[in-house]
């Protein structure tokens, strides 16, 4: 029998409820980063368990998670977590999804739902049982007596162990020395460890466990199977490797003289070529995912390579060709890199929270954007009187409305709420002697260049033109 839950907190764990039946759970992050994860998450699930905190209101990221298990087609069992806590409040949370036009059974809906208290170990128990009889309504049920079949999990690079896979067995049994096909990678699997890092021999339906033996790090969400023939295996993973390679060749979409020409009009445009390294699939898949949401109409990010593992001396190579910067997640340059990086002049990022990962990128993106000229009022003044002088041309005096007039103060002269006319004052005084600046509630007198109409009311209005960065 399997049974699989999705709640929304990371990590893997097995348990043993009432009765001896085994319940795996699958637990996906609730990051808005991971939203991949939890797609894939309900696609290999039986029975999808939502946890909602009943102090708190339903989420962003619950909602995509129900969106995810409705799209899988997955039965969905909701957890009210922190039932125990001041303000907790249940109802709320079951009037939320009676909006959603979800009915917990108590209700009179379909959906079973349980308060629990993770922190105390309230009623999970009783949680475990209406999983258990969602199980047993489904009739799940998987053939141990053939070669296995499943799907990736997770997978990393481990320094002392090389790559490690963390896959579920769906149906069949998978014994150590078994060769495997996951995705474009294969191997034998030379070992094998559960959910507690405990040495396994063999692993039958519903069970998680990590692998040694593949000869790369597998993509999540990637399907294996065991198969008896190593040969057929490396064929089968040869074509798939150049079934990749040819895929992403035609992909790689060459700039026509249209696009230059959008990239002209737009005048202001830049692109950004990234390379991102993690320590896990996930991660990696995550990161690369927030760095392609951060394209905007003036700037295009492009993620042109990820993958698990160190950053090697191929990766500053790729970047020193493609002009592109390295941004590492929770893994470092090897020696070699770091040192070509340096002699090209290639710019590794080192992150270990994706946060700052996304905010230093949007933070640089920005710098790139030139700045908005704005216009920004100094002072309004009022036309009192005005004198004809020759050789000079009308000289205007005024009253300072508010502001500050300066000398070099740009001008446009407005009557009846009309611009007449813009640009510099002539001359700036304070009866007759030149001044810098005229502040409000005094008089001056000035002239505008090249300009003489001046009439009495006029209203003489300073600005300055301001730099204001740009955001995304």
């Amino acid at each position: 029998m399997k049974q699989v839950g999705l709640p929304n907190i990371s990590g893997r764990i097995v348990l043993n409820s009432r009765g001896g039946k085994i319940i795996t759970f699958l637990d996906t992050p609730g990051h808005e980063a991971f939203t991949a994860m939890r797609a894939r998450g309900a696609q290999v699930t039986d029975i999808a368990i939502i946890v909602i905190a009943a102090d708190d209101a339903i989420m962003p990221q619950t909602v995509e998670a129900i969106n995810h298990a409705q799209a899988a087609g997955v039965p969905m069992v909701f957890a009210f977590n922190k039932i125990d806590k001041d303000g907790a409040n249940a109802d709320k949370i079951r009037e939320q999804l009676a909006n959603m036009n979800i009915l917990v059974e108590d209700w009179g809906g379909k959906f079973q739902s349980q308060e629990v208290s993770a922190k105390n170990g309230l009623n999970i128990n009783e949680l475990l049982e209406k999983v258990l009889l969602e199980s047993e309504l489904l009739e799940l049920k998987a053939n141990p007596e053939r070669n296995a079949r499943g799907t990736i999990i997770e997978a990393s690079l481990d320094k002392g162990r090389g790559y490690t896979s963390t896959l579920l067995v769906q149906t069949g049994t998978m014994r150590v020395g078994d060769m495997i096909l996951a995705g474009s990678n294969f191997g034998r699997v030379k070992a094998m460890f559960n959910e507690r890092g405990a040495a396994i021999e063999e692993a039958g339906p519903s069970h998680p466990v990590s692998i040694l033996g593949l000869n790369g790090a597998p993509s999540a969400g990637d399907t294996f199977l065991v198969l008896e023939d190593e040969r057929e295996v490396k064929n089968l993973a040869f074509k798939r490797q150049q079934l990749q390679r040819e895929q992403s060749i035609r992909t790689q979409r060459r700039r026509t003289l249209e696009d230059i020409g959008e990239i002209i009009q737009l005048g202001d445009y830049h692109e950004v070529n990234v390379i991102v390294k993690g320590d896990v699939d996930g991660s990696v898949e995550a990161l690369a995912d927030s760095m392609l949401k951060l394209s905007a109409d003036n700037i295009a990010i492009n993620v042109i390579h990820k993958s698990v593992g160190q950053i090697s001396e191929s990766d500053v190579l790729l970047a020193t060709a493609s002009d592109a910067i390295i941004i590492g997640f929770q893994v470092r340059p090897s020696a070699q890199a770091r040192k070509r990086a340096e002699l090209e002049g290639i710019d590794i990022r080192l992150y270990s929270i994706i946060y700052d990962a996304i905010n230093d990128m949007k933070s640089a993106m920005e710098g790139m954007l030139k700045p908005k000229i704005e216009e920004q009022v100094v002072c309004n003044i009022e036309v009192r009187e005005t004198f004809k002088i020759s050789k000079v041309g009308t000289i205007a005096g005024c009253y300072v409305l508010d502001g500050v007039v300066t000398r070099n103060t740009k001008v446009r002269l407005i009557r009846d709420g009309i611009v007449v006319y813009s640009g510099k004052l002539g001359s700036l005084k304070r009866f007759k002697d030149d001044v810098k600046e005229v502040k409000t509630g005094f008089e001056c007198g000035l002239n505008i260049e090249n300009f003489n109409d001046i009439k009495v009311g006029d209203i003489i209005e300073g600005y300055e033109e301001v730099e204001v960065a740009r955001t995304l």
